[in-house]
């Protein structure tokens, strides 16, 4: 039977907004989830997080916080950078018995393995740790955000030195559809392959925008992302994402296009080397290349470069 944390009466949500004064910025990006019957639907999303321990990013006014305790967590620690929010968080904090800790910094300088136990850390085959990582990004992080905690799952490191930890996030709707886009969608892109290559992606749910405060002009995706035991491109992240990336560079031109920017001018050579041995149509379209086929020009490229010193450092730019 789930614990419930039964929280103290506490100011609604809209009381604390006007105590406090707040209001979400535009130029930021924010936008609240006000009504917990939708925060309770998006945190049970994460699966069971009863005796787990949990980070939260961007908590704002703290809707979500409220929903994550009471689904009996045993940790929570939520890392806010904007500091606008620090009392309404500390409110929460006092509220929870010591199982809320507030963090005012920014997610990419947090130090996750000095606020979690290293009991809870499990060898990267193993099941995955008691610890998820859950946010409600804002729309103009999410994408560079993602990309850094895809790159720590590629390297294990951070949130991810625990293990396979588990992500639930909100993105902007097309951001979302990406994210899960297989071969042949025209929603296929860069996103898709990374976070496909390294994590088992489900896009859960959309929530209205209307559902937001303030109204964002999208609706916004649920997306959960749990790390693989075993990547299906086995090889250096950087170097993964800079063919991903120079293949997209021309998503609506043939594949052969991105794939020549990653050798300097006039090595037409490589170029028909990569082709000849992927076995890849060049005039594909990008959006139409399988995971395979990306693993196959990931590895193409591997060993042109350990052929030629050097090569992985070009940048056609």
């Amino acid at each position: 039977m789930t614990a419930v944390m039964r929280l103290p009466p506490l100011p609604t949500l809209r009381e604390i907004i006007r105590l406090y004064g707040l209001r979400a910025e535009k130029h930021l990006s924010q936008n609240f989830l006000m009504d917990l019957k939708l925060t309770n639907k998006f945190v049970k999303q994460a699966g069971k997080l009863e005796g787990h321990h949990v980070c939260e990013v961007g908590p704002g006014p703290g809707a979500i916080t409220r929903s994550i305790l009471q689904a009996g967590v045993q940790n929570l620690v939520v890392v806010e950078k904007d500091k606008r929010f620090k009392e309404s968080l500390q409110m929460l904090a006092e509220a929870s018995n010591g199982t809320l800790s507030v963090v005012l910094d920014d997610i990419l300088r947090f130090q996750f393995e000095n606020h979690f136990p290293k009991e809870i850390l499990r060898e990267w085959q193993d099941d995955c740790p008691n610890l998820h990582l859950i946010g409600n990004l804002p729309f103009n992080v999410s994408t560079p955000l993602i990309m850094q905690w895809l790159e720590a799952v590629s390297n294990r490191t951070g949130p991810f030195s625990f293990g396979r930890t588990r992500m639930l996030l909100t993105f902007q709707k097309e951001v979302a559809e990406r994210l899960v886009a297989p071969a042949n969608d025209v929603q296929r892109s860069r996103p898709s392959i990374m976070a496909q290559y390294l994590c088992s992606v489900k896009h859960c749910y959309d929530i209205p925008g209307a559902a937001c405060v303030p109204k964002p002009k999208v609706d916004i995706g649920v997306v959960h992302l749990v790390p693989l035991k075993q990547p299906l491109i086995n090889l250096p992240f950087k170097l993964v994402d800079k063919v991903v990336r120079s293949v997209f560079h021309f998503r609506q031109k043939y594949c052969r296009r991105g794939v020549e920017i990653l050798f300097p001018a006039g090595r037409d050579d490589l170029v028909a080397e990569m082709f000849q041995v992927t076995v890849i149509d060049p005039t594909t379209k990008p959006y139409n290349l399988t995971m395979d086929d990306f693993k196959s020009l990931c590895w193409a490229y591997h060993d042109i470069c350990e052929r030629i010193p050097g090569l992985i450092d070009y940048d056609y730019r």
